[in-house]
C-alpha cells in the first residue's frame, strides 16, 4: 500500500477506474463497507484521511476529533486499499484566502442551518481531493444525506468527471448508526442514542403500515425522541424539499439529535 502526503504523490497514480474513499479518519465498519465497494467496482482504490478544519466551526469539536493515524493505516492495508492520501493542512490550503464554494440555496436548511460554512468546507476539501485524485468513482454514506445530496450537484453543477456513489448506512447490531464521534458517547449516553433508531425503525413500520401523513409519522418519531434534545426532524423529497406525505422512492426522513455534547445524525430513505 502506497502512503501519498503531496499532490505530486497522486499525480503518479495511474490505474484504468479509480475507486476513492473521501474519510476523516478513525475509520469504522462503515468506512471499510466503502471501502469494499470501491474495490468490487474499480481496479484502483484511493482512501483520504484528512481532519478537514474548513467545515468546522469555532465551537466545535476540530481540535478533539479522533486521529488514529497508525491504526486506521493498517485497517486501509488489511482492507486491500492501493494507495492512502494523508495531507498536512498546508498541502491542501497553501494560500491563506482559499477560494470558496457556496452550496447551493435549495439544498441548505438544516445542517446548514446548525452549522454554518459547514458545506462551504465540506465541497472546498471535496473537490480539492477530487481534482487530485482523479476519481472514476467516490463514495460516500448515506448517513449524512445532506452532505451527500449537496455533494452530487457539485458534480452536476461543475461537471466533474467522476460519478457519486450513495452506499446504505451501516449500523452496529445495538442500531446505532457508526460514526467516529460515536466514541465520544458515554455507556449511558449510548443506551439514550438508540432511541434515535428505535424512532426511525417506528416510523419505518407506521409507514409499512399504510400512515404517510407527515404529522402523524413524526409525531410517532418525537415520542421516542422525547427524553432527547431534537434539533430537527422533518419529512422532505430528494431536494430537501418539505412535504406533507411520503412520496416513495423520493423521500427522507432526515433527524439530528444531541446526546449530552454529541450531535449524531440518522435518517430514513423511504
Amino acid at each position: 500500500m502506497q502512503i501519498c502526503k503531496n499532490p505530486k504523490d497522486l499525480r503518479a497514480l495511474s490505474a484504468p477506474s479509480i475507486g476513492f474513499v473521501p474519510t476523516m479518519g478513525a475509520l469504522h465498519a462503515g468506512h471499510l463497507s466503502l471501502i469494499e465497494r470501491a474495490k468490487a467496482e474499480n481496479a484502483f482504490v484511493v482512501v483520504s484521511i484528512f481532519v478537514n478544519p474548513t467545515q468546522f466551526g469555532a465551537n466545535e469539536d476540530f481540535g478533539q476529533y479522533p486521529r488514529p493515524l497508525e491504526k486506521d493505516l493498517e485497517l486501509c492495508a488489511k482492507a486491500g486499499v492501493h494507495a492512502v492520501f494523508t495531507p498536512k493542512v498546508e498541502t491542501l490550503y497553501p494560500f491563506k484566502d482559499a477560494i470558496s464554494l457556496t452550496p447551493p440555496k435549495d439544498l441548505l436548511g438544516f445542517e446548514a442551518d446548525l452549522r454554518p460554512g459547514h458545506f462551504s468546507g465540506v465541497l472546498q476539501v471535496v473537490l480539492k481531493l477530487f481534482n487530485l485524485v482523479r476519481p472514476t468513482k467516490a463514495y460516500f454514506g448515506q448517513k449524512d444525506a445532506q452532505q451527500l445530496l449537496i455533494l452530487q450537484r457539485m458534480v452536476q453543477d461543475l461537471f466533474l468527471p467522476v460519478e457519486v456513489i450513495a452506499c446504505p448506512t451501516l449500523r452496529d447490531s445495538d442500531g446505532l448508526a457508526l460514526s467516529s464521534r460515536n466514541a465520544y458517547l458515554s455507556r449511558e449516553q449510548r443506551q439514550l442514542a438508540l432511541k434515535i433508531p428505535k424512532a426511525l425503525s417506528t416510523m419505518k413500520e407506521a409507514y409499512e403500515a399504510g400512515i404517510t401523513q407527515k404529522t402523524s409519522l413524526l409525531t410517532l418519531g418525537q415520542e421516542v425522541l422525547s427524553p432527547l434534545e431534537v434539533q430537527y426532524l422533518s419529512l422532505v423529497d430528494r431536494q430537501l424539499l418539505p412535504l406533507e406525505r411520503v412520496e416513495p422512492g423520493n423521500s427522507l426522513i432526515l433527524t439530528a439529535v444531541k446526546v449530552g455534547n454529541t450531535r449524531l445524525l440518522d435518517n430514513l430513505w423511504l
